[in-house]
């Protein structure tokens, strides 16, 4: 059944969406996991990276209600948050937990109903005055798509601005699933996935990076995640601006969905085939804060080569059960990349390496 696919993939023939839902479909993951080992290792040959960065969520508050978040909010509801910019800030200095500074801040949260387009420009500025040499990435497209509404200056005014003001690059956040009738099942009030992708070209067209994600393991069906992946590779091979793809493991703790969490099996597959479909993709992350150490460890020798971070402080799996640490330090990432037979190397924002004593 995956011979076809095999011979494409060896010769450098891009697999279509049949061929992708066939190996949804197949229990043969050790094949599957050994054609994706092929594709990774061609494009970053042993090397895993990872980063030393740091989560900071401003506020939990939010005017949305998607069914499968427990992060969000309502001002004034037990367990609302909303921080300074002082306090983020003040996160931002070195401590007990990291012995090197932070060579990226990792800043998304909740679509706050009062606080104004002026207060994002202000947080972009003031971290950058405390930590000039930080790249901040920052503002999911569903949260820019707010700013661009609440800033009225259009979605191409408001991405140049935020990036006059410290923006270095998006995170993927907000993909969810692009499928109309999941989504609208999922998170109603959120943007829809076509308009996902409409704030990321134009991200793209600004010449800022971003990543990409899917959220999975949730309603959705293999078609689905196939469909997800057609459209964020349509949409690579017209701007080149996605760095990275990570696909989400949902969790189902405190949310109006609940379920279960994916399985191992669930979570290898579905990294093998995104790197296997997503051949114009750089990257694919396996990200340990929802994966888990082992798995992401696993998913080394199935396609990914990025564990994203240190991380210290994600607040919005947690929410919704995360059962991995707080954090990690550079030192067990570099372990766990050596013990999957990798090379460990710590990258910058744009996947360059870091020099050691930088």
């Amino acid at each position: 059944m995956l011979k076809r696919i095999e011979e494409k993939v060896r010769s450098g023939e891009r697999l279509t969406a049949k061929d992708a839902l066939r190996l949804f479909e197949s229990d043969d993951l050790f094949r599957i996991g050994r054609m994706a080992s092929y594709v990774a290792a061609k494009k970053n040959g042993k090397k895993a990276f990872f980063i030393r960065n740091r989560h900071i969520n401003p506020t939990n508050i939010c005017i949305n209600r998607c069914r499968f978040c427990a992060f969000s909010r309502s001002k004034g509801e037990e367990g609302a948050f909303e921080l300074t910019i002082d306090e983020m800030v003040r996160k931002l200095r070195p401590s007990s937990l990291t012995l090197h500074p932070f060579t990226e801040v990792h800043i998304v949260g909740g679509l706050h109903p009062e606080w104004p387009f002026e207060y994002y420009i202000r947080m972009l500025r003031e971290i950058k005055k405390h930590s000039p040499k930080l790249h901040i990435k920052a503002f999911t497209a569903v949260e820019i798509d707010h700013l661009s509404d609440i800033s009225g200056l259009g979605l191409s005014g408001t991405i140049n601005a935020l990036k006059e003001a410290g923006l270095g690059s998006m995170p993927g956040g907000g993909a969810e699933i692009f499928d109309p009738a999941i989504r609208n099942r999922l998170c109603p009030e959120k943007i829809s996935g076509q308009r996902w992708l409409d704030v990321m070209q134009t991200a793209h067209s600004t010449g800022l990076k971003t990543n990409a994600t899917m959220l999975y393991g949730h309603i959705e069906a293999y078609r689905h995640r196939v469909d997800h992946l057609m459209r964020l590779r349509k949409l690579q091979d017209r701007t080149g601006g996605f760095q990275a793809f990570i696909p989400l493991a949902y969790h189902p703790k405190n949310t109006e969905v609940q379920g279960g969490y994916t399985s191992g099996i669930d979570d290898l597959k579905t990294i093998a085939i995104s790197r296997l479909v997503l051949d114009n993709f750089a990257h694919i992350k396996a990200y340990w804060v929802m994966l888990g150490e082992k798995i992401s460890q696993l998913a080394l020798r199935f396609g990914a080569d990025d564990i994203d971070g240190t991380i210290i402080e994600e607040k919005i799996t947690r929410a919704a059960g995360a059962l991995t640490a707080e954090h990690l330090a550079a030192e067990q990432l570099t372990d766990m990349i050596l013990k999957a037979d990798k090379v460990p190397v710590e990258r910058d924002s744009f996947y360059r390496k870091v020099k050691p004593g930088r």
